[in-house]
């Protein structure tokens, strides 16, 4: 599953590519203003932090929420106390497009994150071009020297690289790279499934100074206050928002704990 979403991924930015050539995603990113400071936004602090996600579907569940105006659930997410909002771009899978990024973008004051399949330096250009100030990089999809030759680009535009594990190796991987976001992703994104537990098992091995992100498995208070007694310092909701009735009061919920 992982190698399919990584393939269609870079096949989607290839076309892509085919009508907007590296060197003009490349110039419409640095003509960007300044991205974000997220690693401030994210950091540790006395109550956790939520990253809340714009998600229409996902390769587990299938189809979550229509979503037809991103810009409008994430602002009322920001207001709501989100301290960043990730918006799938990815397309086949996800229902997602570099076009919500851009909306999103520009209804709210808070980090932007893109959350997609990113490979190669066009697909962090656009990330930053679309007005992405936090940009994922999976380990397992990645070869180290493509993950630091990333990580490089991702903070020499000025953004976070939020840098998704899921064993302690690729902790290890990670904090090689010089992560200073590194998240734990309970979903094996070979089988998709959950593993709750997985997030405090590896925890302890992210050193003080990097910011603790938990990822997937988050559907209830209950499990926002499991991960922040694990050591989370930021929980990455998606599916419990999009499919709640009333997200913003989801939302308040979560960072009650």
């Amino acid at each position: 599953m992982l190698d399919d979403l990584f393939a269609g991924a870079l096949a989607d930015a290839e076309a892509r590519r085919a009508t907007l050539s590296l060197e003009r995603v490349e110039a419409a990113a640095l003509a960007r203003p300044p991205a974000l400071d997220a690693r401030a936004a994210l950091a540790p602090a006395e109550r956790v932090k939520v990253i809340a996600e714009v998600k229409r579907a996902s390769p587990s569940r299938g189809d979550l929420s229509a979503i037809a105006d991103p810009a409008s659930l994430a602002a009322a997410y920001a207001r709501g106390g989100a301290s960043a909002i990730s918006v799938l771009t990815e397309g086949r899978r996800f229902k997602g497009t570099l076009a919500d990024l851009e909306a999103v973008r520009a209804a709210v004051d808070v980090p932007v994150l893109r959350k997609d399949f990113i490979a190669e330096p066009y697909q962090v250009l656009e990330a930053r071009a679309a007005g992405a100030d936090i940009v994922l990089l999976i380990v397992a999809g990645l070869e180290q020297a493509r993950l630091v030759e990333l990580h490089d680009l991702v903070r020499q535009l000025g953004m976070t690289a939020l840098i998704e594990t899921h064993s302690a190796d690729e902790v290890a991987r990670g904090l090689d790279a010089g992560a200073e976001v590194l998240g734990v992703n309970a979903r094996d994104l070979a089988t998709f499934e959950l593993d709750r537990d997985l997030f405090g098992r590896l925890s302890g091995l992210v050193p003080d100074g990097v910011t603790r992100v938990a990822e997937s498995a988050v559907a209830s208070p209950a499990d926002v206050a499991h991960y922040r007694r694990s050591g989370a310092d930021v929980v990455l909701v998606g599916e419990a928002l999009v499919t709640h009735g009333d997200p913003a009061a989801a939302l308040t919920s979560f960072l009650e704990v």
